[in-house]
């Protein structure tokens, strides 16, 4: 009937009935293909804690599937809201960040049933799976909020510099007496020595908001025409002052606070943005070097961004490994990954206990070695695809802002897994960061989610409304 109406109707009035028909079944036809990559999602991951349970105890665990019904009626309850405030979503972005969560509750709470067995727990032990999926509660609460909420992203535009106060802020939290938690690093807080909190983890999205409303407010004079040397056209000296703030506020984040992983990730996430702004590769070339002199500079002059290095170049030296902190954690999970193998243990059926912090920082290993290369492999894949919706989010924007807002959200997320899949196999110095929705973490979780919850109110705008241009 379509097909005869579109060819034998000359009427415009008929044009737009089909047009409008094709508008509705669209949405439509997005949610259900959601609903399908969901539902498939969940059902991987109660079979991997039922494969896990059946590998370590050989029991069935209800009470466990019961709190994971729980998560799962609010992943459903998340994609009826979406057909009802956000019907043009993308389709892909719930499902990607919903298996990769599943995957890394199962895999985490593997190495907690190994130490209930075993009962070499440390004094207030808890199991991180129970702690994770709690987190995963309040992701999903905090991503129903702001599709609630935020009917409009633009309206985060108003608010550009307020955002890069609150992300200072945030970075600063850990300083304030009485909040401070214990850690090599000062990134936590702790309230009333029981609630701990990474603010980091919130400061990235604030800033990538900043930054992004700051770069559509200054991009004229950013991409103004310099001067070309060493054939690349460098910027003047007044239009490289943000890029030299964001540079210095990174090294006293890896000074002070001693976190390489977030002052690496907050300079490599504003570089991008500036590129994906002004189109122009000396800014690139610019952030390159600045990344490459600080991190030579730190490891230099930083006693622990020394010992990083130190640890990564010569992680197989016995001295190394013997040292109070030195490479045992990294040798050991190079070991898990070759233990895997191809096609890995199965779950279950490893050792990824035997490293330490098997369940965040080395989250990768655990999942390598009862996995194999080809599980690796597709979790990566997911990463990707999630990373690829995420820039074509942007890249089909309809505004400067939600054009710079979803490549910042995507990149990072991208940058972070690199940092923390190339530090646990040795391509670059391992840092304090955690990889998104698989490792234990509740900021981290909620952070993530919150960071679905925008590409989702970004991509929904983009299918459903004219362009506009924000000047």
């Amino acid at each position: 009937m379509s097909d005869a109406l579109t060819r034998d109707a000359p009427a415009s009035g008929d044009t737009a009935v089909i047009k409008a028909l094709r508008k509705i079944r669209m949405p439509k036809k997005q949610r259900n293909r959601e609903l399908v990559l969901v539902l498939f999602a969940l059902l991987i991951s109660a079979a991997a804690v039922y494969i896990v349970q059946m590998a370590t105890s050989g029991t069935l665990d209800v009470g466990y599937f019961g709190l994971l019904g729980a998560t799962a009626l609010l992943v459903i309850v998340l994609h009826v809201v979406l057909r009802w405030r956000a019907p043009n979503a993308d389709p892909f972005v719930v499902p990607i960040a919903t298996l990769l969560t599943g995957i890394g509750i199962a895999e985490i709470y593997r190495i907690d049933l190994h130490w209930l067995s075993t009962g070499d727990m440390s004094p207030g032990w808890e199991q991180n799976s129970i702690k994770q999926i709690v987190w995963l509660i309040i992701s999903l609460v905090a991503t129903l909020a702001v599709i609630l909420l935020l009917r409009n992203y633009r309206l985060l535009y108003r608010y550009t510099y307020l955002f890069g106060l609150a992300g200072i802020l945030l970075l600063l939290l850990p300083f304030v007496p009485g909040l401070a938690a214990d850690g090599n690093a000062q990134v936590w807080v702790s309230i009333a020595g029981v609630f701990s909190f990474q603010p980091g983890e919130i400061a990235k999205i604030c800033l990538a908001i900043f930054f992004a409303g700051y770069l559509v407010r200054t991009r004229e004079s950013l991409v103004s025409v310099g001067h070309r040397f060493l054939g690349v056209t460098w910027p003047r000296a007044r239009e490289l002052g943000p890029l030299l703030v964001l540079w210095i506020i990174s090294m006293g984040i890896i000074v002070i606070q001693r976190d390489l992983g977030t002052g690496l990730l907050m300079f490599g996430m504003f570089v991008a943005m500036l590129y994906v702004a002004t189109g122009k590769t000396s800014w690139v070339v610019i952030g390159l070097v600045l990344a490459g002199g600080g991190a030579f500079l730190a490891s230099r002059v930083l006693p622990y961004v020394g010992h990083r290095f130190n640890n990564w170049l010569n992680a197989f030296d016995q001295s190394v490994i013997d040292q109070e902190s030195g490479s045992f954690q990294l040798v050991q999970g190079i070991f898990g990954l070759g233990q895997g193998g191809l096609i890995g243990t199965g779950l279950g059926q490893g050792r990824p206990y035997l490293t330490p912090l098997a369940q965040s920082d080395y989250i990768i290993p655990s999942l390598g070695e009862e996995l194999g290369l080809v599980g690796l492999f597709a979790l990566l894949c997911l990463y990707m695809v999630f990373v690829s919706r995420g820039l074509r989010i942007g890249l089909t924007g309809q505004d400067d802002f939600g054009k710079l807002l979803a490549t910042g959200l995507a990149f990072t997320l991208a940058l972070q897994v690199f940092i923390m899949v190339g530090g646990v196999t040795r391509v670059i110095p391992l840092t304090g960061l955690t990889t998104p929705f698989l490792a234990s973490g509740g900021s981290s979780l909620v952070a993530n989610w919150i960071i679905v919850g925008l590409l989702l109110r970004v991509s929904d705008a983009v299918r459903s409304q004219p362009r506009v241009v924000i000047g």
